[in-house]
């Protein structure tokens, strides 16, 4: 090596080692932490989905064994990971492995929800292969269910790294505290940001650069940010938002059955059964209609055709 670089990256070096002695805190070591989580994360979607997001099929070992080896592989992430979150409570740490076990039989359930809504409610979707091969929201949505299930059981860090991945691979950003229900759809999807604290009922349709954001920020006496308050909106059941709504606030409820048009800014609740259209862009007024059509039937399927057509 040219001996003026040597030099060089000696004195970065050690300038580094000098700045980082100076930051504020304790420095844990994360030393390939995010790697391992994202590696945990493909193998979680591919024992979940095994004949798609697989590699071990194509050799012919059978779907179970397939799947076991992918668990086999994504624990020993997680419990490494672990390790470096929890480091002094072995039995939580056995504790939270038994609790992602155990949850992957009703994250798979949910995602099927999901994938009845994102063919049904997608007139280009020729078959729920394509959407498990070919659509970002279903990515992310399935790192986000993963996630969820780590931020309830309060891991630290481990379900921010995952759907941050997800974010990273397909710009839509779902933080893991959310709280999704059964038949989530995002069409196209990119940009869509949904907040920690926000609810999402059951067939829910979302378009790309939906915001479901925080109004404001509540602060302590020394200006502090206040953590851990409702800051995202609800969202009822059966409701479509089109493309670029922002919808704000803690206390912001959006009644199950409404219709939110796009491009609207909305940081106040909506009852039932309305329709919030944008009546131009230079003016914060909107729209309401009362009258919306009702779905035909009541089983899962009529609901998803019927939140396709709005």
């Amino acid at each position: 090596m040219d001996k003026k670089l040597e030099n060089l990256i000696y004195e970065a070096a050690q300038g580094l080692e000098r700045a980082e002695s100076g930051a504020a805190g304790e420095q844990m070591d994360f030393t390939g932490f995010r790697g391992r989580v994202e590696r945990m994360d493909d193998l979680l979607i591919a024992a979940l989905f095994p004949q798609h997001a697989g590699h071990l099929k194509s050799l012919d070992i059978p779907a179970r064994l397939a799947r076991e080896q992918y668990l086999h592989e994504a624990m020993g992430h997680l419990k490494r990971c672990l390790e470096a979150v929890l480091p002094d409570d072995e039995d939580e740490r056995e504790r939270i492995v038994s609790v992602m076990l155990n949850a992957l039989p009703e994250i798979r359930r949910q995602l099927g929800t999901d994938l009845i809504a994102a063919y049904q409610g997608d007139p280009a979707a020729k078959s729920q292969d394509e959407v498990i091969l070919c659509y970002p929201a279903f990515t992310a949505i399935s790192s986000y269910r993963l996630a969820h299930v780590l931020y309830c059981a309060r891991v630290p860090l481990i379900p921010r790294v995952m759907t941050e991945y997800a974010h990273r691979l397909t710009g839509i950003d779902i933080h893991p505290g959310a709280t999704i229900g059964d038949y989530f759809f995002i069409d196209h999807g990119t940009g869509v940001v949904i907040g920690e604290t926000t609810t999402i009922g059951e067939h829910v349709k979302l378009y790309q650069h939906v915001t479901l954001g925080a109004k404001s920020f509540a602060v302590e006496e020394d200006g502090s940010l206040v953590k851990g308050i409702k800051r995202h909106p609800d969202i009822g059941d059966n409701v479509v938002i089109y493309s670029g709504a922002t919808v704000l606030g803690g206390n912001t409820r959006i009644g199950s059955g409404c219709v939110i048009g796009g491009s609207v800014w909305l940081t106040h609740s909506v009852e039932p059964g309305k329709m919030v259209l944008a009546r131009a862009a230079v003016s914060g007024d909107v729209l309401l209609r009362d009258t919306l059509p009702e779905p035909a039937g009541d089983d899962d399927l009529e609901r998803s055709r019927y939140a396709a057509m709005l």
